[in-house]
């Protein structure tokens, strides 16, 4: 029986607020990477997911959502 790969993959992506950087991770799998750039992050996303399915199996897109909290005060 052949395995049907998935269509699309999601990571959240966040800034990690005490190192710096990026943090991404996975809707729905147990995939989590980071980088200090958002290029790196990219290829490191890549990689994650090539290593994270088997071959042939990998979803054909990687969709990121980059999640932005912002605290604004009224002055």
């Amino acid at each position: 029986m052949a395995m049907v790969s998935m269509k699309e993959i999601i990571f959240e992506i966040t800034e990690d607020e005490v190192d710096g950087g990026f943090v991404a991770r996975a809707l729905g799998h147990s995939i989590v990477t980071q980088a200090e750039t958002w290029s790196e992050l990219r290829n490191n996303v890549r990689e994650a997911v090539r290593c994270h399915f088997d071959e042939g199996t990998a979803p054909a897109v990687i969709r990121l959502h980059r999640v932005m909290d912002e605290i604004l005060a009224l002055v």
